[in-house]
């Protein structure tokens, strides 16, 4: 009997601590006000809409936030890093009124880089975010340093949470591959493939100022260059208009072009 109420207490213990740690995980949502203040002192893209659009992205933001968790990894995850993945989520596809990501459900913030099998320690912990695969599928890791800085720092041509989600973009049609077909006509696939081989070779011989790593593949020259039209676009309209313009067809199609 008294091994009974042993094993029946533990369970209890089990029940509370379990119920604990999923409260835990659940951060609370922030409230509209905080989340309009966060958009509207940090996020350059947010600012730039009418009212009437900034009322829409206000709206994706807090319905991202409500189907996906995110998780700090020892740091802690405070209501700007909520709004700032958020925004980096719905950026890319604002102008696609129906859109939602359907593979992802977690996002888990680490506060710096890590390495490729996601540990904070070690050496080549050189990784600044990463969409999840295998038992990781439909996680995004993101750095919390890196997070921030994309949306705090206005002058450089990085976001590494817009990467990341560009990334998902492109997966939503079954491949990473550097054509986002659930997104662009298929009219256009022929010349941003070329387009996206062009300047490839441009990165591959010191005459372009995009990112290097932009070279890597297809997959990643469409997440760089994407960093660089939501983050300096006025700036890439000079250097590489018709880059520039093969991107406002994927992300702004139509009459809604950035600003």
């Amino acid at each position: 009997m008294q091994a009974l109420i042993i094993i029946f207490s533990l369970l209890i213990v089990g029940v509370i601590v379990l119920s604990a740690f999923k409260k835990k995980r659940s951060l609370p949502i922030p409230d509209i006000a905080i989340e309009r203040k966060i958009l509207s002192s940090y996020v350059s893209y947010y600012q730039q809409l009418s009212d009437a659009e900034k009322n829409e992205f206000e709206q994706r933001v807090s319905s991202f936030l409500e189907k996906v968790t995110i998780t700090g990894v020892e740091t802690i995850v405070e209501d700007t890093d909520k709004v700032f993945v958020a925004s980096a989520a719905i950026i890319p596809i604002f102008a696609f009124k129906n859109w939602e990501y359907r593979n992802i459900h977690e996002v888990l913030i680490y506060p710096g880089s890590f390495d490729e099998s996601y540990e904070l320690e070690g050496r080549d912990r050189n990784v600044l975010g990463m969409v999840g695969t295998g038992p990781m599928q439909n996680v995004m890791i993101l750095s919390q340093y890196h997070l921030r800085n994309g949306f705090l720092n206005h002058t450089d041509k990085s976001n590494t949470a817009i990467h990341e989600f560009v990334h998902l973009v492109d997966k939503s049609d079954g491949d990473t591959d550097g054509y986002p077909g659930a997104l662009l006509p298929h009219i256009y696939a022929i010349p941003w493939l070329k387009r996206i081989h062009q300047e490839i070779r441009l990165i591959q011989s010191g005459r372009s100022d995009i990112n290097s790593y932009g070279a890597t593949n297809e997959a990643e020259f469409l997440a760089v260059a994407s960093e660089y039209f939501f983050e300096q676009p006025h700036l890439m309209q000079q250097k590489h208009p018709a880059l520039y313009d093969l991107l406002q067809e994927i992300f702004l199609p139509g009459t809604n072009k950035q600003k």
